[in-house]
């Protein structure tokens, strides 16, 4: 009997899913646990797999498709089985629902999930338009290979990318960006509903403090240095050294290491260290559980791994979920300072700045050079008040200029 192939839920939060690719075509044969396609989630792209065997007899939603959780994406049986009695009627939303389905209710057919776009005369998929704006590409400029004309992903990947050159005498003859609407992706929609969220619902307060980094960054160098000599194929960064004492100081300020729940607040008994890692089109927040049952080296290669799987939008739910504080740190791009919101339904978030070389009044009055970085609390008070923020900065800073025993 012909069965669905429906959208699954790859992440907590996810509504709906992008069809990235097909890995397989109408008339090939499919197994369990084989990948079939790549699905654009609101946290990654990730891969699709099989949950029954058979032949595809029928793709629903081609590259590119937008599709609601439960909603078809292709029909499998047996080699020429007939497929026009299929149903295809969508359940509600599930946090668990199945990627095949048998169906005996004959239903009409739907309409198309999602068609393709047109931006102004030329007819364009929603994924082949993303890739345009990313890359700069004028898609005026491309023959679409698809149905219809339509360009789809192969085309803008093939293009050469660039700005778009405008009349001289208006910039100087100069190269701007094409002017572009680019669609909202599944990753950007997400932060955005969190953030306004965070905002709207979190009383934010912000408390600062300056640190001394020359200790730190002189433990850095010699702790890198044994390590070369020892061939451990690890190098500490100076977020690694962070991540580690923002675990130490929840772990002397347990009461910001929690969790605002309405009628309750959770303080939680293990430290689960989020931290952000910027992405191409947002940013995600990989989570090194039980941060505080493990040392400086364990952790820098956790943080390491989780990030490269971040990047290459592999990560699984159970690596970005569960977090109970977060570190967002800007300063290797050079940003001095700044506050960050607060990652829901966390209480606080840190927001590292970068090292900046400064004059500075030493302990006997004379003016010396320094070596200064900013750490900024966002916290919630609804859970946390501005003593015990304080409280935390004060330990961080304290783990921080007196390093040493991040190592023991």
């Amino acid at each position: 009997m012909a069965k669905e192939i429906t959208m699954p839920a790859l992440s907590p939060s996810m509504t709906e899913g992008v069809l990235a690719k097909w890995h397989k075509k109408v008339g090939d044969t499919i197994k369990p646990g084989e990948v079939i396609a790549e699905v654009e989630t609101d946290k990654a792209t990730m891969d699709l797999e099989a949950f029954d065997k058979g032949t595809i007899l029928q793709i629903s939603a081609p590259e590119g498709s937008k599709v609601a959780i439960n909603g078809r994406i292709a029909i499998i049986g047996e080699p020429g089985e007939k497929v026009e009695s299929v149903g295809s009627t969508a359940p509600a939303p599930s946090t668990a629902a199945p990627a095949t389905k048998t169906v005996s209710t004959p239903a009409p057919a739907p309409a198309p999930i999602s068609s393709p776009v047109s931006s102004g005369r030329v007819k364009v998929s929603p994924l082949a338009k993303k890739i345009a704006v990313e890359k700069g590409v004028d898609l005026t400029r491309l023959a679409g290979s698809g149905p219809g004309g339509r360009i789809v992903r192969r085309d803008v990947e093939g293009a050469k990318g660039g700005t778009v050159p405008v009349s001289a005498g208006i910039f100087g003859g100069r190269q701007i960006a094409q002017d572009a609407a680019k669609p909202v992706s599944q990753m950007r929609a997400a932060i955005a509903r969190r953030l306004v969220e965070s905002k709207n619902t979190a009383p934010h307060f912000y408390v600062e403090r300056e640190v001394d980094a020359a200790p730190l960054n002189k433990l850095r160098a010699s702790a890198n240095e044994a390590l070369e000599l020892a061939k451990a194929n690890l190098k500490l960064s100076v977020n690694d050294f962070i991540l580690k004492a923002a675990v130490e100081a929840l772990r002397r300020v347990p009461a910001v290491n929690s969790s605002w729940e309405g009628s309750s607040i959770r303080q939680h008994g293990s430290v689960h260290m989020a931290f952000a890692v910027a992405l191409p089109d947002g940013l995600i927040t990989p989570v090194i559980r039980n941060a505080h049952a493990k040392d400086l080296r364990s952790m820098a290669r956790e943080a390491k791994e989780l990030g490269a799987r971040a990047k290459a939008g592999k990560l699984q739910p159970e690596e970005y979920t569960g977090g109970t504080f977060t570190v967002s740190n800007l300063g290797m791009i050079g940003v001095e300072k700044f506050s960050a919101i607060i990652n829901p339904p966390q209480a606080a978030i840190l927001a590292v700045g970068t090292v900046v070389k400064k004059p500075v009044l030493a302990a006997n009055g004379a003016v010396v050079p320094g070596e200064r970085m900013s750490l900024t609390v966002s916290a919630d008070h609804r859970v946390v008040d501005g003593i015990l923020a304080g409280e935390f900065l004060k330990a961080l800073v304290e783990l921080l200029e007196s390093p040493g025993v991040l190592l023991m």
